[in-house]
């Protein structure tokens, strides 16, 4: 390969990142991805003296640069708020958002019962995700967990599933066991520290610390 044809291809591979960027639903990662794209194209048309390319996009890795360091400047504030199983608010929820959660969990039927654990997680105040679960025992069967989009960036689930362990253990759940649905979500579920049980997914909720037992 010549070095005129490397250079080249290295300017493409900058303009599909930029492109890519544009297709991500989380803001993170549209700018990050899009700051990897912006500085590959910059760097591209400085080497091929297009000088007024090379300074845009140097302009747009900038801003991806300032609006990350915001993102990551930012105190999210969570909230869990448990409603009830026969909730308006959650039947509407889950009808809004019925397609994309079928893309995650292929033939999810939304049928609230009695006695289910329904949770929404809210991020700055705004409905972030959803969490629907049939305790058994010491076990929540997960029927429904689902984060909507612009906001999987895991913040929600590390939320739930680690800052909110011991309000889990205080109502008599010691781990949640959770089918893995699309090969998306089984990634997500791994991430958040569940590993394969059979045909499910289990994550063990950690026993307290002697200080959270008041010892």
């Amino acid at each position: 390969m010549t070095a005129q044809i490397a250079l080249e291809v290295f300017g493409y591979a900058g303009s599909v990142l930029v492109a890519v960027s544009l297709m991500m639903r989380s803001l993170v990662r549209l700018r990050a991805i899009n700051f990897v794209g912006a500085l590959a194209f910059s760097i591209y048309g400085f080497l091929i003296h297009a000088y007024p390319v090379a300074g845009l996009n140097g302009l747009i890795a900038l801003v991806d640069v300032w609006f990350l360091v915001q993102m990551w400047r930012q105190r999210d504030y969570f909230q869990l708020l448990e409603v009830t199983h026969d909730s308006e608010y959650l039947r509407g929820f889950v009808d809004f958002h019925r397609a994309d959660i079928a893309g995650f969990i292929p033939g999810y039927a939304y049928e609230p019962a009695p006695g289910q654990l329904s949770l929404l997680v809210l991020r700055n105040m705004v409905p972030a995700g959803v969490l629907l679960a049939r305790v058994e025992g010491g076990d929540a069967r997960v029927l429904l967990d689902f984060v909507i989009p612009g906001y999987r960036d895991f913040g929600v689930g590390r939320f739930l599933f680690d800052d909110n362990a011991a309000w889990f253990r205080q109502r008599g759940i010691h781990r949640f066991v959770s089918a893995p649905g699309h090969p998306r979500h089984a990634g997500y579920l791994r991430r958040m520290g569940f590993h394969p049980d059979g045909e499910n997914l289990v994550r063990e909720l950690a026993a307290p610390a002697l200080h959270d037992r008041g010892m």
